[in-house]
């Protein structure tokens, strides 16, 4: 039987960044593919090549032994090809069902997928209403509703809890039953080898290895990664004096939603943790301190002192900082590196409305070494990768100076070795004495980067560990009750 999809010698270039160089993939019928690499390897190019979103600049892509040419996702689904990208491709500001009409998806057969995936949804519902995690299985059961042949998932489960990636696995296990194939995308790369038949790994645009995830394991995937080996960090394993006075202490904060009675401290030079699965109110807290939306009740003291915002300015002003989890959000994506790293410094930066072109120089060339972002497509941040979007997101905070700063999942779909520059980030600007409440939802990272953990279930906090001893059976048990 010949494959389902071939790809041969395809190349991709945007003015003089080369996306792919020579890039082969082939996919087989009834198969589960991890198409791995790191941020910028080329991997989601490939994806809107393969799903008609761009025309590549040389190469072939047959499926079913025929040449195909797709000229938009919508001829691709046509084709039985249906992609779930990596951010979610609906349009906030019109209704989940005026959406689903627009890509000609049948709203019977989509009704039904999301009940497949255990979900109810409101399709009168804004699309800006809805969190992320549910845009992500929205985005599934529509691709699903057009029966597919060869589903791609572009790092869907990063946006995901534990319990809706299980679902996603599920899924993607009962359409290679049906004979249907599955390209999936993750850096998760515990899920490779549980969930994969093959994997094929890209670097710099070019397919460096293939091979059955029965012939190598996670050593040889990150080597051809990276092109060379690279491991985490060891668990921090230090302690943060509570005996101090906390630097920031939340009590009975109640969002009238899902939050019903949150208390817990975070103390100067602390990395705290929380974990939680979709649901528990985690968003809203982040929310709720950065001063997004008010607390229904509860009180925040910060500095030993009782604090109300009722704009984002308030809590930046006090030294607390707010890094989204959608980067997007943070983001002029128009913009500039130079633009968005000085963003919240140009008030400082100016005089009679003129903008000290020195000082802003100096200021961001300092943040761009610190972070070693990438430069080569600095007049607009859109066309950065996924990781160097996250550090200039992360970047232009450090060069205001804070406090506290808020992280929410900042490491989602990003590659191995950036992981390993924002973990040292964290632990640096922990070791100067900031605080940093992250919320992640990759559990391994509480004991690669934090020094204490809390996680919600419920609406309250369920248990509260040494992260040195927090590993990820147990911060999993107690995340469903269980503990």
């Amino acid at each position: 039987m010949g494959n389902l999809l071939e790809i041969r010698a395809v190349a991709k270039n945007y003015g003089p960044v080369v996306a792919l160089r020579n890039a082969n993939f082939t996919v087989a019928p009834g198969e589960i593919h991890a198409l791995m690499g790191a941020n910028g390897a080329g991997k989601s190019t490939l994806v809107k090549i393969l799903t008609g979103v761009i025309s590549g600049d040389a190469g072939t892509v047959k499926l079913n032994g025929e040449e195909i040419h797709f000229t938009s996702p919508d001829n691709a689904r046509k084709n039985g090809v249906a992609p779930v990208f990596q951010d979610p491709a609906l349009i906030p500001d019109l209704s989940l069902r005026r959406n689903l009409r627009l890509t000609n998806t049948n709203i019977t057969k989509f009704e039904e997928k999301i009940a497949y995936l255990g979900l109810k949804i409101n399709l009168d519902e804004l699309v800006s209403r809805i969190k992320l995690p549910i845009l992500r299985m929205i985005d599934l059961a529509r691709a699903l509703a057009h029966d597919p042949k060869l589903l791609i998932l572009d790092e869907i489960t990063a946006a995901l809890p534990a319990n809706l990636a299980e679902v996603v696995i599920r899924v993607m296990n009962e359409e290679k039953a049906r004979g249907n194939s599955v390209v999936f995308i993750s850096h998760r790369l515990s899920e490779i080898g549980e969930i994969c038949d093959r994997v094929t790994v890209l670097r710099d645009g070019i397919d460096v290895d293939s091979f059955n995830t029965s012939e190598g394991d996670e050593d040889r995937i990150v080597s051809a990664m990276l092109g060379s080996k690279i491991t985490s960090d060891e668990s921090k394993n230090r302690s943060v004096s509570t005996g101090k006075e906390p630097l920031l202490a939340v009590r009975g904060i109640k969002d009238g939603d899902k939050l019903v009675d949150i208390d817990f401290e975070i103390y100067p030079g602390e990395i705290l943790g929380v974990v939680a699965l979709e649901g528990q109110g985690q968003d809203s807290l982040f929310d709720i301190l950065a001063g997004e939306v008010s607390a229904k009740a509860g009180e925040i003291h910060f500095s030993n002192k009782k604090v109300e915002f009722s704009h984002p300015a308030d809590a930046i002003k006090l030294g607390i900082s707010y890094v989204p989890g959608d980067r997007k959000t943070a983001l002029l994506p128009q913009r500039s590196i130079r633009e968005n790293l000085a963003l919240t410094k140009f008030r400082e930066l100016r005089s009679w409305n003129w903008i000290h072109q020195k000082n802003e120089d100096s200021l961001v060339d300092k943040a761009v070494s610190n972070l070693e972002i990438d430069t080569r497509a600095s007049s607009q941040v859109k066309r950065l990768s996924g990781g160097n979007q996250q550090k200039v997101t992360i970047g232009r905070w450090i060069t205001t100076g804070f406090d506290l700063l808020l992280c929410f999942d900042p490491t989602r779909g990003i590659d191995v070795g950036t992981k390993n520059q924002i973990y040292k980030l964290l632990s640096g600007l922990s070791a100067e004495g900031k605080s940093v409440l992250l919320f992640t939802s990759e559990l391994r990272e509480v004991q690669l980067v934090c020094d204490r953990a809390i996680v919600l279930y419920n609406g309250k906090v369920q248990g509260v560990f040494n992260a040195a001893k927090a590993d990820e059976e147990l911060l999993l048990n107690a995340a469903y009750g269980r503990n």
